[in-house]
């Protein structure tokens, strides 16, 4: 049983990803077991993971940020107990020792770990993050990154500043799932396949597929605003968390540096035009991103040195993407 990324090997060599546990609903439906209600549920992420990025992502840009509240764990993955030897996220001891990170409020749980063994004492899988909390049931609801984005873009829009927004409309929902399935897959989940490969081979078929994908959306930018017409979606949410690691982190440390992101003109400036997106840029933490990665890799860089630069890369300068409509 995997217990963390570091663990998730096939005998060839390849990263394999295993799947989230704890898969229930958030309903509109007030008779539901968890039913959306302002102040119940607190999202529990770290600023360096990606997946737990774009729930926070969904938080901000859908003005739920009042009535779901969010906690930081530190960035570089330390000691979850002294009993064994496991490696992952844990919470700051006060507010003051990590800029970013804060203690857990409700629990006052050492690491995610302790909530995982809260929720369900017989747990043995992975402890990630992103965790949605309920405070009344004081249990884990799901750690579905791709299924929370789904409740928080519509089970809430009751109590949501940005109830408007819709970024799964009916009309493009086909559209949006067969592109997150090539760009998951590819891109989200293929830097993870290049970065923790041990082989040779499985390394070099996952840049491949990756460098394909990351040609694909260069092409479809170069047509229209975002990855489903020009209109911003799901889609551009699951994407942009990648690419705004993938100069800072991936090049690097996961070797995928067959070709950086600023040099594609048309997914450099999407990103940006994302990242300036009302919400967004609160969510991008450079700092956390680069100190979890080098740092909680031993595997990959032992002596946890995190590279200088890019220093020159600002995501808040003027982008092209207006040439398109909105």
């Amino acid at each position: 049983m995997a217990r963390s990324a570091l663990d998730e090997m096939s005998n060839s060599g390849a990263f394999l990803r295993t799947a989230s546990t704890f898969r229930s609903i958030i309903s509109r439906d007030p008779g539901s077991q968890f039913s959306a209600e302002s102040g119940r549920y607190h999202l529990y992420i770290s600023y360096a993971c990606p997946w737990a990025s774009r729930c926070l992502a969904f938080l901000k840009i859908k003005g739920l940020d009042k009535a779901i509240s969010f906690t930081s764990v530190k960035p570089i993955w330390e000691r979850t107990k002294e009993t064994d030897e496991h490696m992952g996220w844990v919470f700051p001891a006060s507010e003051a020792e990590e800029p970013g990170a804060e203690p857990d409020p409700l629990n006052g749980a050492h690491s995610i770990r302790d909530l995982y063994e809260l929720a369900s004492k017989s747990y043995t899988g992975k402890y990630t993050v992103p965790v949605l909390w309920d405070k009344k049931h004081k249990t884990i609801v799901n750690n579905e990154s791709s299924e929370l984005i789904r409740m928080l873009n519509t089970e809430f829009n009751d109590i949501a500043e940005n109830a408007a927004l819709d970024l799964y409309p009916p009309s493009l929902q086909a559209q949006i799932d067969e592109t997150n399935k090539w760009v998951y897959d590819s891109i989200n989940n293929g830097v993870y396949k290049c970065g923790f490969a041990r082989k040779q081979g499985p390394y070099e078929e996952a840049a491949k597929q990756l460098y394909e994908a990351l040609d694909r959306c260069e092409e479809i930018l170069g047509k229209q605003r975002y990855l489903c017409g020009n209109i911003l979606s799901e889609a551009d949410i699951r994407l942009f968390v990648t690419l705004i690691r993938f100069d800072e982190v991936y090049a690097v440390h996961f070797k995928c540096n067959k070709k950086l992101l600023r040099e594609y003109p048309n997914l450099f400036n999407y990103t940006k035009d994302i990242f300036q997106a009302p919400g967004i840029s609160s969510t991008v933490n450079m700092a956390h991103i680069k100190r979890h990665y080098y740092g909680s890799h031993p595997s990959i860089n032992p002596y946890g040195i995190i590279p200088l630069g890019p220093d020159h890369v600002d995501y808040s300068s003027p982008h092209d993407r207006g040439r398109f409509s909105a």
